[in-house]
């Protein structure tokens, strides 16, 4: 069976958010197809996914809060940065995660948060031994 899976976006404002997927993080727009004002589909290459997106109407409204996306890089910290400096906003900073990962996350301007990580090679009884000592 072939299959592919890929995340589908439905944005205030996708057109917006298409240009600064492509400024900020490299995305390169595939497709856009529009039907009056609104983008009703939209597909680009970002990080060797193909992510879809649209304009949030009556049949998608534009989810609250917005969908989370993981993404594991070589330099969390840099990518954070750029996202940062490109108007983005930390939900929670980039440092080391008890759960074996070096990562932090942030929300676009369009609403969608990026947990952004690289792991840090953890043998899972030494996760399991950081969250116990969290309390989780």
């Amino acid at each position: 069976m072939t299959a592919s899976l890929s995340p589908k976006l439905v944005l205030a404002d996708t057109a917006a958010a298409l240009q600064w997927y492509a400024d900020t993080l490299g995305a390169e727009v595939d497709q856009r197809y529009v039907a009056g004002d609104s983008i009703v589909f939209a597909s680009m290459q970002l990080f060797g996914a193909t992510v879809t997106l649209k304009d949030g109407d009556a049949h998608d409204p534009v989810p609250s809060p917005g969908p989370i996306l993981e993404l594991t890089v070589d330099d969390p910290d840099d990518l954070v940065h750029r996202m940062l400096d490109a108007g983005a906003e930390t939900v929670f900073p980039v440092a080391d995660q008890p759960y074996g990962a070096r990562g932090g996350r942030v929300r676009d301007p369009h609403g969608v948060q990026w947990l952004v990580q690289t792991p840090l090679w953890l043998t899972p009884d030494q996760v399991q031994a950081a969250i116990d000592a969290m309390g989780g």
